[in-house]
């Protein structure tokens, strides 16, 4: 049983060393799916994520193509403010795997009419010149409710 978080071609490297620090703090697997935005060498990705990243379960993708070879099967969440319902009217399996689109531009079009039934957002206030939500903070909002509905596994 473990929580998996993707990452959709990740662009900032302090967001995806923040996500990958609550990751390891949580026995959660990070997938990361290329191309990135940076080199996983990166001085600011590996100061985020501190002295965690030896403890971090983390699996790296090509591409979607890849990813979706290997666990399109799975039950797949999506994380985005196109989706009309809430993260809180989200079920998340014991073994999801939520994915988040890039930090500039989100998920692809193909992926949002493929999987319309399985996307979910954060509640925002509307504002033409706010768009959404840092993605290390969306990232921590949803893992943390998905620990939550699976009874945080065994981290209490």
């Amino acid at each position: 049983m473990m929580i998996n978080i993707v990452l959709y071609q990740p662009e900032i490297p302090p967001n995806t060393g923040n996500i990958a620090r609550s990751c390891a703090i949580t026995g959660t697997k990070l997938h990361l799916i290329k191309p990135l935005g940076f080199s996983l060498d990166d001085k600011h990705l590996k100061r985020a994520g501190l002295d965690y990243w030896e403890y971090l379960d983390l699996e790296i993708h090509e591409d979607e193509h890849a990813f979706f070879s290997k666990y399109g099967d799975e039950k797949l969440y999506f994380a985005t403010t196109k989706a009309t319902k809430y993260y809180d009217e989200t079920h998340f399996d014991e073994n999801a795997f939520i994915i988040f689109g890039r930090e500039t531009s989100g998920l692809p079009a193909y992926i949002h009419e493929n999987y319309k039934e399985s996307r979910f957002k954060i509640p925002m206030r509307k504002n033409e010149h706010l768009r959404s939500l840092n993605l290390s903070n969306s990232v921590a909002i949803i893992l943390y409710e998905a620990l939550r509905q699976n009874d945080f596994f065994d981290l209490k």
